[in-house]
């Protein structure tokens, strides 16, 4: 009985390190920052909109009530320290940043400050936080732990300038990374567990148990973005697109392991979150949560379709460049 215990440890063990420390080419990763990095650079624009009604000397919250209320759980901002006068200066210095991390330029260093910066404008005015800042900050964050900037970046753009033609070849095969790895685990186990936590919560109202929940959000004129008030008329649809929307982020966390049934709850997750985006107007929570869905696809086949896509782009400028060849050139 000890041996199959001891067996069976071994297993897990085992699985453990497959499942975390597996090298992975980093290609998914340099997608998935270029797609957040995007996302943080709109959201963070419209807080400039209007910084004085946010971090200004009449802001909506005062700077002293939100540190009040935060003394026994302490939240970083640097917005405590900005001068009034400085407000401007300092967001579009942050904006800058932001741009640069979406393009990969230092991403090791901009990573570590974008994350701060997410945090810093979400503690600061909190009643403006949403799921949409919060997806923000947990992508960020685990995009700190692996190398985001290994492919798709200045740097990577840099980095080959520097090297001679034969290790530009050499490079431009996969890298795999044990760090990139361990970024992307993250951000899956996180997903799960946020859907998990989102289907059980549901379940602690009586109208997701009543199947008319999704009624009540499509009936919401302040969310409807499209009239979906037809829906009446169909009354078991909309206790099936309840039910259904519930079971999908239960069982999220157990089937999108299994092979068979990923690309099933991938294109299902796709199909709800655009339907958020499409009929309840919220169109940056949508995007950013299929962002993270993104982790759950193949490493290797996002790098294959990116290979592929570059040296598409590439050889169309380098045609453009040489001009039609001699077969196509017209004959006069």
């Amino acid at each position: 009985m000890m041996r199959a215990f001891r067996n069976y440890l071994a297993q897990v063990v085992e699985q453990w390190d497959r499942f975390f420390f597996t090298p992975v080419d980093p290609a998914l990763l340099g997608v998935i920052r270029i797609a957040t990095g995007l996302m943080l650079v709109y959201t963070h624009v419209i807080w400039g909109t209007d910084l004085a009604a946010f971090f200004g000397e009449s802001a909506w919250l005062d700077g002293e009530l939100i540190r009040q209320t935060q003394t026994e759980n302490y939240k970083f901002s640097f917005w405590w320290f900005v001068p009034v006068d400085a407000i401007h200066l300092v967001h579009w210095t942050c904006i800058a940043v932001l741009v640069l991390f979406t393009l990969g330029v230092w991403s090791r260093i901009t990573a570590v400050l974008s994350f701060l910066i997410v945090v810093s404008y979400a503690y600061r005015v909190p009643v403006a936080l949403f799921g949409l800042d919060q997806i923000n900050a947990m992508l960020t964050m685990y995009l700190m732990v692996g190398p985001c900037g290994a492919r798709y970046s200045i740097d990577r753009w840099w980095k080959d300038r520097r090297t001679d033609q034969s290790e530009i070849e050499k490079q431009s095969e996969p890298q795999p990374s044990v760090t990139a790895n361990i970024a992307l685990r993250l951000i899956q186990i996180h997903m799960c567990v946020i859907y998990f936590f989102a289907g059980v919560g549901k379940l602690r109202g009586y109208s997701w148990w009543a199947g008319d929940a999704m009624w009540q959000a499509f009936a919401n004129l302040e969310y409807q973005s499209r009239d979906m008030t037809w829906l009446a008329h169909y009354p078991k649809l909309i206790d099936l697109m309840t039910h259904t929307t519930v079971l999908w982020e239960i069982t999220f966390c157990m089937l999108v392991w299994r092979p068979m049934a990923r690309p099933i709850m991938l294109i299902l997750g796709v199909l709800l979150h655009f339907g958020i985006g499409a009929f309840m107007g919220m169109w940056t929570f949508a995007l950013i949560m299929m962002v993270g869905l993104s982790s759950f696809l193949p490493t290797d086949a996002v790098a294959r379709a990116m290979s592929n896509l570059t040296n598409r782009n590439r050889h169309a400028a380098t045609t453009s460049e040489r001009g039609p060849s001699p077969s196509l050139a017209k004959v006069p």
